[in-house]
């Protein structure tokens, strides 16, 4: 028993280097401990959330250490908030509550993710030095225990988007779409579930809080849909998402002088296909782990690289952060209600900050830029008379969408500005027909994996909705056999380079 004693020690202890993610046994260990309890619970309300919660806590704890004394910080603060916006008659009242709500969000936000950008923003414009210190940490005990560092800030984990459930929430409640919850329990249910925690999608409370004392609701079709979603989410991970990174993106990425203008166009259709792997991948499995528990949450993607407009794809593209920015931030600054001009310079606003939201670096304020400089350049384009618009066919529309979406996805990965700079070079240099076959043959495998990528994303809408039907129907020893099969062949593909989820960083 002794033996066994230190790996249990370790499962229960956090280490940076070895967060609970999706594609490690650890966390699908933790998942089957979980189920074990669930099993047991789930049809008792009053027991249920609070086994949740205390899962959702230990996960978040195993992800990203001490902060989770910063989220249970978050989920109080705006669980009395909200109560008291509630209980308040007083418009003005309400206005001061949901104020210091959003105030004391983002200054967390801001501290833990653009401390230091402002701090070197000081250093180069007026020559102020602010020595690199973490307030925070310098005032908690247990500082050794906790693993906390003063002379850094470490980001927590999924840190913008616990936040923006917070934040919705709070703002939702003073416009009166939602009502306080009683039970901080729920509440915290509601910001911290584990499926969704880290890298979302963003969940708002009317869509989530009423499941909370819903009776468990699901049947062997939703059973075998989320099998298939985890099972799909996997995949795009393991197999497509990190064999285009380890394989063809990083390489070129991170060393873009070495490479020639084929491998540049190469590098930059892997990394478009593999950030939509990574992330559509990790959402797709916590839907369906959502699902295996009776919630349900709504889709975050929509292939979005089948979009024929850049306002096209923010309609598919992480469609909860697309509908939080369009609800809380494009239509209070004004929307389209103040004009044409208004509303091209709310939409350039709006993605700015949205990249911004992203890091706290200019290449994400460019990739931002670029994605509001070209929604208001489309609305205005839509704006046009009629005689004076062109039909632009659906294949070149789809064409050129794309590749403008490509093409911002390089300031978002390189390293700096410098580096994206010099792989736009690269992509305008004329093609050595006579290093192609050497290309192909070096990499051969994602190359391989690319094409795999763009035929399954490109399927009929109906072929998947077949996937999502069958797993639903056929019997439960043939989708465990399935389930075998499947796993044996992902796991080929699983190496010591397999990265975390990019946008754990966010």
């Amino acid at each position: 028993m002794s033996d066994y004693f230190p790996l249990l020690l370790d499962f229960l202890s956090y280490r940076e280097d070895n967060p609970l993610i999706f594609t490690g046994w650890e966390f699908w260990l933790f998942f089957s401990l979980f189920l074990g309890g669930y099993a047991l619970v789930y049809k008792r309300t009053e027991i249920k959330n609070p086994y949740i919660l205390f899962f959702s806590l230990f996960f978040y704890y195993k992800s990203s250490g001490w902060a989770v004394l910063l989220l249970l910080f978050t989920i109080t603060q705006d669980f009395f908030l909200a109560k008291w916006i509630g209980r308040n008659q007083t418009a003005s009242r309400k206005k001061v509550l949901v104020g210091i709500s959003i105030a004391m969000n983002l200054l967390v936000l801001a501290y833990f993710k653009y401390a230091f950008l402002f701090a070197d923003f000081l250093e180069m414009c007026f020559g102020l030095q602010i020595p690199h210190y973490n307030w925070v940490a310098a005032i908690l005990p247990c500082k050794d225990l906790l693993q906390l560092h003063v002379d850094n800030i470490l980001l927590p984990v999924g840190i913008s988007f616990f936040i923006f459930h917070s934040l919705s929430y709070t703002i939702d409640v003073y416009r009166g779409i939602v009502s306080p919850l009683k039970s901080w329990v729920d509440y915290a249910v509601f910001v911290s579930f584990f499926p969704e925690l880290v890298a979302g999608p963003i969940v708002r409370a009317r869509d989530f809080t009423d499941q909370l004392s819903a009776p468990f609701q699901s049947n062997r079709q939703d059973f075998g849909k989320a099998i298939a979603l985890i099972l799909g989410g996997l995949f795009k991970k393991i197999v497509i998402s990190d064999m285009l990174s380890t394989g063809l993106a990083d390489k070129v990425f991170e060393q873009p002088e070495l490479a020639s203008g084929i491998e540049a166009w190469f590098a930059v259709a892997a990394y478009a296909f593999q950030i939509f792997c990574d992330f559509s991948g990790y959402t797709d499995i916590a839907i369906g782990l959502a699902l295996v528990l009776g919630y349900h949450l709504k889709p975050n993607f929509n292939e979005p690289y089948k979009a024929l407009s850049i306002t096209d794809f923010w309609r598919r593209w992480h469609i909860s952060l697309s509908v939080w920015l369009r609800d809380y931030l494009y239509i209070p600054l004004g929307g389209n209600r103040k004009g044409k001009a208004m509303t091209y310079v709310n939409l350039l606003i709006t993605m700015l900050l949205g990249g911004l939201w992203h890091g706290a670096n200019l290449k994400f304020i460019l990739w931002g830029g670029l994605h509001g400089s070209a929604l208001a350049l489309h609305k205005g384009w839509e704006g046009l008379p009629q005689k004076l618009s062109i039909k632009i066919p659906d294949i070149i529309a789809g064409f050129v969408t794309f590749w403008f979406v490509a093409f911002c996805w390089i300031p978002f990965r390189a390293a700096d500005l410098s580096t994206s700079y010099a792989l736009f070079q690269k992509l305008w240099m004329p093609w050595n027909a006579e290093v192609l076959p050497d290309v192909l043959q070096t990499f051969s495998t994602p190359l391989l994996i690319l094409g795999l990528a763009i035929l399954l994303h490109y399927l009929p809408w109906k072929a998947k909705e077949f996937y999502f039907e069958v797993c639903g129907k056929v019997p439960v020893w043939i989708l465990g056999v399935f389930c075998f099969c499947m796993l044996v062949f992902m796991f080929q593909f699983s190496t010591e380079d397999s990265q975390p989820f990019i946008y754990f960083q966010f």
